[in-house]
């Protein structure tokens, strides 16, 4: 099959009659062109520029470079310098790939050029894929990729605070009940379902008043009495709640590292870790009771007797959202060899670009505030003890930054699990790596927390799948 820039896909793909696309070429000469005509498995192609993007299958052969003025069909690449290769430079996608089957294809004379991001991630620039299975022999060509385009950063989380926390319930006056019973506690809900509640007010007694309790969720060590109730009034008047412990900040999240790893559309690399939740605020512990009977005051006689109560304690704020990890920089690579291909190459160029650097990490969100503990009960009596107050919940932590992304590769060539033989004329070459991306909310010089840079060699074997591990 005969294609040329002047040609036209309703010809039959004679050389009097040449095609216009590559790929119907490629089409005609894997099936035929019909009427029980056998097909050819090769396709001619004059030295011009094809803006298109090649599927070839096993065993068909693409010989590109002829010299076609005059109907010759010559070699005029060999005469006329390297701008006389055939083109294949479409505007986006992978320019080239290889199909599975038991034929070698081969590709004598043809210059593969792939733009920036031309990968199905629209980040990575591969120029040449042979899909698992395939055999092809690249001889007298040229292999070009583009280069990796730089990784998105990764989504903020809300910059406005995490819900803060509900103010604790004023505990009931003395003398207006037998038993007076503590403030009811309040909850904060956070949308991840976490819970922070306040601790309740302890009861009003006659001769004595009860204990609070602790505000809630109790920290795992807990020396300073973070969020401990307040006792009730006995022979010493009540206590106070304790504020409840700030949640902890989610911190910095873990940059990418490692590699990537191949697949049937290219290269996938490494995000940067998620920034984790910050911890939601304890509640503060409830206010004690207190007593009505003491030494210098009581209720008067034939009403109510019950002593102040105790306020209930603040809920804490809610822990703010992590950032999303930065994405990973785009990988430049020539020839991608999956497994089971075969890659041969003969007195060829096999050239990569620049890597794309890793995205920055999203930065976390502010935790929500805790709130105020609120009164125990009055009383109108002279030198009777009021009731006392619920603690302060804790803030809800900040939500933590997110990791920077991996920085993109530059292979010449990269295989998995494939059989590569590069001829003592082949030359191979990468470019540069894309850097790794800084972690969320980071000084241009502060590493902690960046994705890896990127690897650069002319040839990465990337290692097998396990098919014995879980997918």
């Amino acid at each position: 099959m005969f294609v040329s820039e002047q040609g036209n896909d309703e010809n039959p793909g004679t050389k009097g009659a040449p095609v216009k696309t590559l790929q119907h070429a490629v089409g005609l000469a894997a099936s035929g062109r019909g009427g029980g005509e056998a097909p050819t498995r090769r396709v001619y192609a004059c030295g011009g520029a094809f803006e298109e993007a090649i599927t070839l299958p096993a065993g068909v052969d693409l010989w590109g470079g002829r010299l076609c003025d005059g109907g010759e069909w010559s070699y005029g690449w060999s005469f006329d310098g390297p701008n006389q290769l055939t083109t294949i430079a479409p505007p986006v996608g992978v320019p080239l790939r290889v199909l599975q089957g038991e034929d070698t294809s081969t590709v004598f004379g043809v210059r593969v050029v792939a733009t920036d991001g031309s990968a199905i991630d629209d980040k990575s620039s591969i120029a040449m894929i042979l899909s698992q299975g395939a055999k092809a022999i690249v001889r007298s060509s040229e292999i070009i990729a583009g280069d990796g385009k730089d990784g998105e950063a990764g989504e903020d989380a809300p910059s406005v605070r995490a819900h803060d926390g509900v103010m604790g319930n004023e505990g009931a006056n003395a003398c207006t009940a037998e038993f007076t019973p503590g403030a009811l506690p309040v909850v904060t809900v956070c949308d991840d379902g976490t819970e922070s509640i306040g601790g309740y007010g302890g009861y009003g007694g006659i001769e004595s008043g009860g204990d609070g309790s602790s505000g809630q969720p109790a920290p795992m060590e807990n020396d300073e009495d973070w969020g401990r109730a307040g006792s009730g009034a006995g022979s010493a008047p009540c206590k106070d709640g304790e504020a409840g412990k700030q949640g902890l900040d989610g911190g910095r999240a873990d940059g990418a590292v490692g590699v990537g790893h191949l697949g049937i559309d290219g290269w996938i690399g490494v995000r940067g870790e998620d920034g984790k939740r910050g911890g939601v605020g304890q509640g503060g512990g409830g206010g004690g009771g207190s007593k009505s009977r003491g030494d210098t005051g009581a209720c008067p006689m034939g009403g109510a007797q019950g002593g102040a109560a105790g306020g209930s304690g603040g809920s804490g704020g809610c822990g703010g959202r992590g950032g999303r990890g930065g994405g990973y920089g785009g990988a430049s690579i020539g020839i991608v060899a999956l497994q089971g291909s075969a890659l041969t190459v003969e007195a060829s160029k096999v050239l990569a670009g620049t890597g794309g650097r890793g995205g920055v990490g999203g930065t976390g969100q502010p935790g929500g505030y805790g709130q105020s503990g609120e009164h125990g009960g009055h009383t109108l009596v002279m030198g009777m003890w009021e009731g006392c107050r619920g603690g302060w919940g804790g803030n809800g932590g900040r939500g933590g930054d997110a990791g920077g992304g991996l920085g993109g590769p530059s292979f010449g060539i990269a295989s998995v699990g494939a059989s590569v033989a590069l001829a003592l004329d082949a030359t191979v070459l990468p470019g540069t790596p894309g850097e790794g991306g800084l972690a969320g909310n980071a000084a241009p010089d502060d590493k902690r927390g960046s994705g890896e840079a990127g690897q650069a060699t002319f040839w990465y074997r990337f290692d097998a799948p396990d098919p014995e591990s879980p997918r």
